[in-house]
């Protein structure tokens, strides 16, 4: 039986986002969303929904109007993006993130309300999923992005072509680009490189410190046998890869207790799958994001990628999948991630260690 989280095949949310996705990164090898309303007051101050934000933010004490001095956004702030690219940001009034993690990350913060735009990679949370997109992140254009006049853009450096990244900043637009590493000190990074362009950095601070305690409670440490889990990205037949040490996914098998296939097959970058290496590595279990897994046609058509039929992962149905932007983004959820992840991969290792006790 195949384990399923969130996003069951037959009850996908936004199945056709998905499959148009899908073919914008057919070919792409993986190393790790009408205009809205525009506010005419210039000075404007963003009206935080402090019920969408952390818990620690929405305990705390609030000044006379609403909402604590140093969780105002404070503006102009000059900040280095991870390029070296010195970039002031004016206004927050009218945010547009190029990325689905980063829109995720500018909601947790408190600053939804102001995004007008995401791109076709934002799926959660819902309300950043129903705003009008602005192409697929590695496909911009810039008169998509310009027509819904945004303050300030934020990115990760998959964000492209180049040429259009050039031509927003040549427009006048503030776009920052954020950091995007795969590990444990990547969500707090990312997220605090995002508080820090909005001025909001002592909220920023604060989330991060919440989603690095919760990871490290998260992460798996006492446990004498790990599962081996081979992790792939699939988009139909034309893009089957065995993700790399470099991906998204692999610490985050490793903090769920698992062995990361990329370790036994020496696996930098991302590789086609190979039947002889998957037959050879016996997988206990497979991760893969949900989008994928529906492009092959679910766990039926999975097995019948060359080599996995003859998997330990699939001949006891080890399966699991999760929303491509939660398995891929390492974003603020990351830990609730992990420990499903973990789940799965103890039940794996007691029926294991059953089997050796018979």
């Amino acid at each position: 039986m195949m384990w399923r989280f969130r996003a069951p095949l037959n009850s996908l949310n936004r199945n056709a986002k998905k499959l148009v996705l899908s073919f914008l990164v057919s070919s792409l090898a993986l190393t790790g969303s009408g205009c809205g309303e525009t506010n005419s007051d210039e000075s404007f101050l963003p009206q935080v929904d402090l019920s969408s934000a952390p818990e620690a933010l929405a305990s705390t004490e609030p000044s006379s109007d609403g909402l604590r001095e140093e969780l105002r956004p404070q503006l102009p702030v000059t900040i280095l993006d991870v390029t070296g690219t010195e970039v002031t940001v004016e206004s927050v009034d009218r945010i547009i993130p190029l990325d689905g993690t980063v829109a995720e990350v500018v909601f947790a913060l408190g600053l939804g309300p102001n995004v007008v735009a995401t791109d076709m990679s934002a799926t959660y949370p819902a309300e950043a999923d129903s705003l009008p997109e602005i192409g697929y992140q590695r496909a911009l254009s810039a008169e998509t992005i310009a027509v819904h006049s945004p303050t300030v853009l934020l990115a990760t450096d998959i964000a492209g072509p180049p040429g259009v990244i050039d031509d927003l900043r040549k427009l006048g637009f503030a776009l920052v680009i954020v950091p995007n590493a795969s590990g444990p000190n990547g969500p707090p990074e990312k997220i605090q490189a995002v508080a820090e362009a909005l001025g909001i950095s002592e909220r920023g601070k604060e989330l991060a410190n919440r989603v690095e305690a919760e990871i490290e409670s998260a992460t798996v440490t006492d446990t004498d046998y790990r599962p081996t889990v081979v992790s792939l990205y699939l988009r139909g037949a034309s893009t089957q890869l065995v993700l790399g040490r470099n991906s998204a996914t692999h610490w985050i098998v490793e903090a769920a207790g698992g062995q990361s296939m990329a370790e036994i097959l020496d696996l930098e970058g991302s590789e086609s799958i190979s039947a002889e290496g998957l037959i050879v590595a016996s997988p206990e279990v497979i991760l893969v994001p949900s989008a994928g897994l529906e492009s092959v046609g679910g766990e039926e058509g999975l097995a019948q990628i060359g080599g996995l039929s003859q998997t330990p992962a699939v001949e006891n149905g080890a399966i699991v999948h999760f929303d491509d932007q939660w398995l891929l983004g390492n974003g603020p959820r990351v830990a609730s991630l992990i420990e499903e992840l973990s789940v799965v991969i103890s039940d794996v290792r007691e029926k294991r260690k059953n089997l050796e006790d018979q």
